[in-house]
């Protein structure tokens, strides 16, 4: 198996076979690989960010416990959803061919946020605290699984020239074989999303007050980008000549705007750490902290 060469600048080629191996009936694709260890990556991160925030680890790792499989379950029926062709003949591979890929992110986005915002309200834990923690670990969690889509080529992307245009030459390859096209999911995507995430961390988690408006600007920041990306992308569904995936972008923009209006108004519940780290100025008055 060849890794990852370049052929300065002319194009990128991947030679690398999307699958790792087959058990039985299951088989593992780097895609499946590094979707797994992007879960373990984001729901630790945000495990720590939590606790910072004054939410006990055991109390994050619940909510995980209940968003992560909401957000898998959530992606993969966006995915068989938007690709129902691919599906209809053989309903049994949209359990067995997870492993290979074949999930939206958007659906992932959506069903985990569901997910763990209804457990936490019926324990009734801060929503808007535990929201900012939870956006750092889903965006990390999606920038690693990026990198199996760099190597498989699931997403199919236009043609390119550019010098970092890459071209599938391995006979397994799910993009087009010999073709080079925008690195768009796997290059593109997975550095937009990690720049998405150091401004998470380092800017909006420090200068954002309001509980809930770190998860916001999340959904906005990758909205705008998702909606822009979809301009390189050909293998997206479509609703009136209109991709799915923008059109999905515009409602979940929306959402979080009106999101964070209500947030303004109802932040919910404040821990001491959270007013600790926001309120440790002068300028105005600190809110009370009312537990978690």
């Amino acid at each position: 198996m060849h890794a990852l060469h370049a052929l300065v600048f002319l194009v990128i080629d991947i030679n690398i076979d999307p699958d790792i191996g087959q058990w039985g009936p299951f088989r593992l694709s780097w895609h499946g690989l590094f979707t797994a260890v992007g879960i373990l990556a984001g729901v630790s991160l945000s495990v720590y960010l939590a606790r910072k925030d004054g939410i006990p680890s055991e109390v994050a790792q619940e909510i995980a416990l209940v968003g992560v499989p909401c957000a898998i379950i959530g992606a993969r029926l966006f995915y068989v959803a938007e690709h129902w062709d691919l599906f209809k003949g053989s309903p049994q591979d949209i359990i067995l061919d997870i492993t290979e890929g074949g999930i939206t992110l958007y659906g992932g986005l959506i069903g985990g946020a569901l997910g763990g915002v209804v457990y936490a309200l019926i324990h009734r834990w801060p929503i808007g605290i535990g929201l900012d923690a939870a956006a750092p670990g889903m965006v990390l969690g999606q920038g690693i699984g990026r990198l199996g889509d760099l190597i498989n080529g699931e997403h199919r992307a236009d043609p390119s020239n550019l010098p970092w245009a890459v071209r599938y030459t391995h006979p397994n390859t799910l993009g087009e074989l010999g073709v080079a096209v925008h690195p768009t999911a796997g290059g593109y995507e997975m550095l937009g999303d990690f720049l998405i995430l150091a401004l998470l961390v380092f800017v909006l988690r420090r200068y954002v007050r309001v509980p809930g408006w770190v998860f916001a600007s999340y959904v906005v920041l990758y909205g705008l980008m998702r909606f822009g990306l979809s301009y390189t992308r050909t293998d997206e569904a479509t609703i009136g000549n209109v991709p799915v995936p923008q059109l999905v972008a515009a409602a979940t923009l929306g959402i979080a705007i009106i999101a964070a209006g209500v947030l303004f108004r109802y932040p919910g519940p404040i821990t001491e750490e959270y007013a600790s780290r926001h309120w440790n100025r002068d300028d105005d008055d600190p809110p009370v902290p009312n537990g978690a």
